[in-house]
């Protein structure tokens, strides 16, 4: 890569155009297994085929299932563990957790029981100790946060496809929407609905390779200092806010949520993941992090390709009538956390979001996660 070329998540090897054509093949190919459930009293809930969670109704309630992976952040934490001596495996734990029960109160959905899935290359990765009771200690405390059970998991050795020094974490959860009519169905938004925006942490555990990629262009990688005079490989590392109490709190408060967003893979382009083809017009963005400063700088990554895949300070997105935004406001500094009225849902002919502070527009066509 030239020095002054731009940088792309694409460029790092991580092409959603590359991928997406699979998801819906695969989505596809689901579909045509729903009628193996009906002898067992349960029936596909088929608008949630494509969404962030998989639906299954069942009477009274619907039963949600999810399985997500944390990507390549324990990457991070593994050679910000060989730089300063400390593991960050509590944080990691956090962000693994918090990417399934994010996707899946997207819909509605609570989590029941989350396990965890830690595959490794060689089975002396559970020689240290430390690291793995930091694991242990944050999975918990992220259960806690998610107000669900960690019910169990998997741990296998996988010589010869994972890296001697390396695990993958990724893991599965059992939800339910009870009762019914809290089922987020993004056949309820309308033009007007008002877009509320809810800060991240920072990066979350989402674009990591890219970020991965600028620390080694870099003389001091992860030990560069950023302008709040953190270190870049700390700052990667906060852990990803875990937005179940949020959802669950505006459920017991009475607003009616039209639809959400859990802002990851594909960054803003996530705002239009419903069907319908509306504006997702958006007047007022947070701050970035200085983290997102920093990658853009050293990348160097424009506002154009952040914003299309990075969070960029916003980690969660409720879909709300006007007169519940006060409400969800309100319900999100109760819990620390940052909330903003961001846009507004405008009838139009093509689905696109558009960033006005920014002059950014995305097309519909360029989020094909359906």
């Amino acid at each position: 890569m030239a020095m002054n070329e731009k940088m792309t998540y694409a460029g790092v090897g991580v092409d959603y155009e590359a991928m997406d054509p699979f998801k819906r093949l695969a989505q596809l190919a689901g579909r045509e297994t729903a009628k193996n459930i009906l002898r067992l009293g349960f029936s596909e809930v088929e608008m949630s085929r494509g969404e962030s969670a998989y639906l299954m109704d069942a009477g009274d309630h619907y039963v949600a299932h999810v399985e997500e992976g944390l990507g390549t952040k324990d990457l991070v934490a593994d050679a910000m563990h060989r730089l300063t001596g400390k593991s960050h495996y509590d944080r990691i734990a956090q962000c693994t957790v918090a990417m399934i029960v994010n996707d899946m109160i997207t819909l509605g959905a609570l989590p029941l029981s989350v396990a965890m899935h830690l595959a490794v290359g060689t089975s002396s990765w559970f020689s240290d100790e430390n690291r793995g009771r930091d694991l242990i200690d944050g999975w918990k405390k992220a259960c806690d946060l998610a107000r669900c059970t960690w019910g169990g998991g998997e741990t296998p050795t996988l010589k010869d496809i994972v890296h001697p020094d390396a695990v993958v974490l990724s893991g599965s959860a059992v939800g339910v929407v009870k009762p019914k009519s809290h089922l987020i169905n993004g056949a309820s938004l309308q033009h007007g609905d008002a877009i509320v925006i809810i800060g991240s942490s920072g990066i979350h555990a989402n674009g990591l390779t890219l970020a991965r990629e600028i620390a080694g262009k870099l003389p001091n990688g992860y030990l560069s200092k950023l302008s709040d005079g953190r270190l870049y490989g700390d700052a990667l590392l906060d852990p990803t806010t875990i937005y179940v109490s949020l959802v669950e709190d505006c459920f017991n408060e009475g607003v009616d949520i039209r639809y959400a967003v859990n802002i990851t893979g594909h960054g803003w382009r996530k705002l239009m993941r419903a069907t319908q083809s509306f504006a997702y017009v958006i007047d007022h963005i947070p701050v970035p992090h200085p983290v997102f400063s920093f990658i853009q700088e050293h990348g160097p990554v424009d506002d154009q390709e952040a914003y299309a895949n990075l969070n960029m300070g916003a980690g969660f997105a409720l879909y709300v009538g006007e007169g519940d935004v006060k409400k969800v406001l309100t319900i999100a500094h109760s819990l620390g956390m940052f909330a903003l009225r961001a846009g507004t849902i405008e009838s139009s002919k093509v689905k696109r979001v558009i960033l006005h502070p920014l002059g950014l527009e995305y097309l519909g066509s360029t989020l094909g996660v359906r």
